[in-house]
């Protein structure tokens, strides 16, 4: 999430006094204008809200104390000046990849799902590539870029994409190609480590999971409960699909590009291309796709009510974007925009 300041809405530079350590307060990320919280494993969704609630509760709090508040958008309305956090890694970054680190100033929302071997962790990232762009297109959430809207939903999206490694990867196939595919990566000399895969869809480096990293930050806590019920879906949809021997749909890499830049430039507000057909279609019928595809795996998890009715929530009041650009038309106010956000990121 963003630091802001209170009476203007502006990010400000203060991670390092806000991040003071205690459990289950935020963590630093690479700019000194942003801080990171996590949840522990949750086996329901209603285990996942309480938590995600109760760290945004700490962030703001922790925040608080340091006269400056969090928000949870993927970038900032106002113009941003970011300054890297002083840590050996991020300064390499800073350097290395010059304005593409120092500018990068963006947030977004990572939801990790178990599985129980690389065997089936490659086999999931291979079976979940068309529907990557569907989520992106639901958690839409940066409009605004430096003070200007940029024209699209999440031009988060776009300015991740600047990152060498960033987005879809092709097909992996098995664990060895996966592994060497990643260590040839790092030994381009291009990366500077392995935790610079940026996939859309990775394997985690730390934990026994896959790992989705396609979505912006969700400004509405539901909106982050429901982006991890449609993960966990996904990804139990795939496993069974690879435990029943039904082949990975072969599509292109270029393909998925354009249906992530159509989801980065529409949101829910146009169209998206369906994740089947590869064909533009109005994106509740995306939506209905991903829903549809997703629905033995939500059922047997006992999420399929409360998956339909977040994204029924969702369809009804529009994606993050189209409420922060609703708030500027209101007000004329960019800094009214983060006013807004602050308080949904908290009561949503």
């Amino acid at each position: 999430m963003l630091l802001v300041d209170p009476g203007s809405g502006a990010t400000v530079a203060l991670a390092e006094v806000v991040t003071g350590g205690a459990e289950g307060g935020p963590e630093a990320e690479l700019q000194r204008q942003q801080v990171e919280t996590d949840t522990v494993p949750c086996t329901t969704l209603d285990e996942l809200a309480g938590q995600l609630r109760a760290r945004r509760r700490a962030a703001a709090d922790a925040a608080g104390r340091e006269n400056c508040q969090v928000v949870a958008l993927a970038t900032s309305p106002l113009a941003v000046y970011p300054s890297t956090m002083p840590k050996e890694r991020y300064l390499r970054m800073a350097k290395e990849y010059a304005l593409t680190a120092q500018e990068q100033l963006t947030c977004g929302c990572h939801v990790h799902v178990r599985v129980e071997s690389d065997d089936e962790g490659v086999a999931v990232l291979d079976r979940i590539r068309p529907w990557l762009a569907v989520l992106l297109g639901m958690t839409a959430n940066s409009p605004f870029w430096q003070g200007h809207d940029s024209g699209y939903a999440s031009y988060r999206q776009q300015v991740w994409g600047r990152w060498p490694s960033a987005g879809p990867a092709e097909l992996f196939g098995t664990p060895k190609t996966y592994h060497e595919t990643v260590q040839a990566m790092i030994d381009s000399g291009v990366l500077l480590d392995e935790g610079m895969i940026y996939f859309d869809a990775r394997l985690s480096r730390h934990y026994p999971t896959v790992e989705i990293r396609i979505a912006d930050v969700c400004t509405v806590a539901d909106d982050a409960v429901l982006l991890a019920a449609l993960v966990r879906a996904l990804v139990e949809t795939a496993a069974r699909e690879w435990r029943a021997g039904d082949p990975p749909p072969p599509v292109r890499t270029e393909l998925l590009r354009m249906a992530s830049w159509r989801a980065s430039r529409s949101g829910l507000e146009g169209e998206l291309v369906h994740p089947v057909t590869l064909r533009p279609v109005p994106a509740r019928e995306a939506v209905r796709a991903l829903l549809d595809h997703v629905t033995p795996a939500l059922t047997d998890l006992g999420d399929r009510q409360a998956a339909f009715d977040l994204t029924a929530r969702l369809l009804d009041r529009g994606d993050g974007a189209s409420r922060q650009r609703l708030t500027y038309d209101r007000t004329g106010d960019l800094a009214a925009v983060v006013r807004a956000a602050v308080e949904q990121t908290l009561r949503g």
